[in-house]
Order: C-alpha cells, then sequence, then structure tokens
C-alpha cells in the first residue's frame, strides 16, 4: 500500500564534482570542502555537524541508491531538486542525472524540481564569503525568454516524463523559487504570465494534463518589478494571482520569521503563518518545515542567526502539526514540504549527523511511517 503522504525534503545539489563549480570549491568535492573546515564560532556552538555517511559524492548512482533506501526507509517518498541555470547552461545537475536518475531504487521516492535561480556572487566561497562586496556578481538568476524557453524544453522533454517525477493530479510539479528573477528576467509580469502559459501549452503538448507551478512564498513583503528604483510595488498576492500560479509552500523558514530563537517559538509562528496563507490564498498552500538555521559553516566570522533547541524531538512535533494541517484539508494533494534532505551548510538537514545520528529521519518515521 502506498503512503498516504507526500513527505518531500529539498535536495542542495552541490556535493559532487561540478566543472563550474571549482571557483567556488576549488578541491573538487562540491561544498564538503566547506562542511569539512567546518567549526565552533563561540562557547556551546553546536559545530561542526559532520555527516555519519562522510563526505560521499552525490552523483554516485550507488550513493544514491543507498540514500533513497534511507529516505523510504523513514517516510520520506519525495525529493525536490534546486535546479539552477545559469549562462546557458544547467549547474550542479550531476546530483540528479549521474546520482538519482540512475540509481535502480528511484522508484521508491519521487523527484521534481524547484528552479533555484538567484543572483550568484561569492557567498559560496568561504575563503572570499563575507570579505568582499556582497553583490559582486558572478551570475545573473534572470533569465530572457530565449533562456527560459530552453529551460522548459529540457524539463519537458528530460524530466517531466520521468515514472518517479512528482505529479499531482497528473501534472508535473515544477517549484519557482524566486519571483522576482522570474518576473524581471521576462521583461514585466504581463510577460512573465505569458511565458508561463506558453510553458503549460507545452507540457500539455507533452501528453500531460497540465502544468502545477508552485511558489516557495517568501513573507509579507512586496516585491517592485517595475525596473525603475523606487518605481511602484506589486503586493505578493497580487502578483501570485496574476501569474496564474497553483499551489504555495515555503523553502525556509527563516524567508518570513526571526531564526534567532528556541526552535518552539519559531514553529509556533510558522503555524500562524500556514494559517493566514490557507485563508488568504484560493490556491492549496502545502504546510513547510524547516529542521533548522545556522549557515555559519559558509563564513569565517560568526553571523547572528541561528536556530536553537531543534532537537529530533521539537522537529517531530512540528511535523505532527504539519500532519494535522494537511489531514484538515483533504481536498488538496497531502504534501508536506522539509528544509532540508542536505542543508549541512545551513545546518537545516535530514541526514544522519554527528550530533544526533538518525534522530531527524527517526522522527520522520514515527509520525508519517516508513
Amino acid at each position: 500500500m502506498s503512503q498516504k503522504y507526500d513527505v518531500a525534503a529539498y535536495v542542495w545539489p552541490s556535493y559532487h564534482h561540478d566543472p563550474r563549480a571549482r571557483i567556488f570549491w576549488p578541491q573538487g568535492i562540491g561544498e564538503w570542502e566547506t562542511v569539512l573546515k567546518n567549526g565552533p564560532k563561540f562557547e556551546g556552538h553546536e559545530q561542526p555537524r559532520l555527516p555519519l555517511w562522510g563526505p560521499v559524492n552525490e552523483a554516485d548512482p550507488y550513493v544514491m541508491q543507498m540514500q533513497i533506501d534511507a529516505a523510504a526507509d523513514h517516510g520520506v517518498n519525495v525529493f525536490i531538486y534546486d535546479w539552477y541555470w545559469y549562462d546557458g547552461l544547467p549547474f550542479l545537475e550531476g546530483c540528479l542525472d549521474d546520482g538519482y536518475l540512475k540509481a535502480k531504487n528511484n522508484d521508491r521516492v519521487k523527484f521534481y524540481l524547484m528552479w533555484a535561480n538567484h543572483d550568484v556572487n561569492t557567498t559560496w566561497d568561504k575563503r572570499n564569503a563575507g570579505k568582499v562586496d556582497p553583490k559582486s556578481l558572478i551570475w545573473r538568476g534572470a533569465q530572457d525568454l530565449s533562456q527560459f524557453k530552453a529551460i522548459a524544453r529540457r524539463v519537458i522533454e528530460r524530466y517531466f516524463p520521468h515514472p518517479s517525477y512528482y505529479r499531482i493530479g497528473g501534472k508535473p510539479c515544477f517549484s519557482i523559487y524566486d519571483l522576482r528573477a522570474l518576473v524581471e528576467g521576462l521583461g514585466g509580469v504581463e510577460e512573465a504570465r505569458r511565458a508561463l502559459d506558453w510553458f503549460r501549452e507545452e507540457t500539455r503538448k507533452a501528453g500531460f494534463p497540465d502544468l502545477d507551478i508552485q511558489y516557495t512564498i517568501r513573507g509579507k513583503m512586496s516585491l517592485n518589478l517595475s525596473g525603475v528604483d523606487g518605481g511602484p510595488a506589486m503586493d505578493q498576492k497580487d502578483l501570485v494571482a496574476k501569474l496564474g500560479l497553483d499551489s504555495l509552500t515555503h523553502y525556509q523558514y527563516v524567508h518570513f520569521t526571526d531564526v534567532d530563537r528556541d526552535y518552539a517559538e519559531i514553529q509556533a509562528d510558522a503555524e500562524k503563518v500556514w494559517a493566514e496563507l490557507a485563508r488568504d490564498y484560493s490556491i492549496p498552500y502545502y504546510p513547510h518545515v524547516s529542521i533548522g538555521w545556522d549557515n555559519n559553516p559558509r563564513y569565517e566570522m560568526f553571523r547572528p542567526g541561528v536556530v536553537k533547541k531543534n532537537t529530533p524531538e521539537a522537529f517531530g512535533k512540528a511535523l505532527l502539526a504539519a500532519k494535522a494541517f494537511a489531514d484538515a484539508r483533504p481536498k488538496q494533494a497531502p504534501l508536506i514540504t522539509i528544509n532540508s534532505w542536505n542543508e549541512w551548510t545551513e545546518t537545516s538537514y535530514l541526514q544522519p549527523c554527528s550530533l544526533f545520528g538518525y534522530g531527524y529521519l527517526e522522527a520522520v518515521k514515527r509520525v508519517f511511517g516508513g
């Protein structure tokens, strides 16, 4: 019998060799280079967090076969892959293409893509992060229409037909991380709507009933998408409606609340936000649970903003709240998103670690089964 809930964990696909990533991680092992150099920055700082599985190559299908089994055995049955496109080429695609898709057991865990394009500066490079102008740009997240169409054709042809691609009502789910980058690249809200409508039509031509476009919503904010500094701002709710998006979730608690406090306090605020979004939007909101936040592994100097007391037990209580939220909305997909499967440098991961062992994964299994 299939699992009742779709428990989806974001995957940060940086733990393998990508030739273009050597500008950030010159050793050729991806961001493991940063993880392995991590250490505490103050007394009581719960760092370093090291993977019990070691710095494995996640573009190796045998490694991903092991990870898929561990995820499925503990109730995680969907991976949401961060997916990037810069300078006319995909970036960090090896974890998905060479790891997950070549693993013999990828029928045990479904997957879908989150187009994660954002402007890239030196944040990923620990040698320079925080030491140079954070606005220094390596790659622009925004992509014009020709690049957008290349991206859409790639995902329609390469990923949507895969039997393990996650669908809602038969519609492939495609998540968008940064609406600002999407709209700016396409030249405005109306242009972005036409591009998304074209994407839907191409998806239907490929034999699917439609496309389910999901947005990882931020806090209550307005976006200036006029292209003019100080120009008129558009409310996020209006933007979601104008673009015709299908569903909402979150990517990280840090995007909408103060995370520099105890996890139980953060979670109480998150549940209020879930309820507000379910009330204020006419499209489904899928509850999101973040495990933690501490991005100090990426920096030499201490950066404030560290989640405290985010034990597996506290995380399990958050999962119970997400389960109850899903149960109360039986007409929408039973989808719950989690940050994340492997965000070691942001200290929000399900994979077993040196501090809690398999604790976070066991919490998922207690709530959702495996």
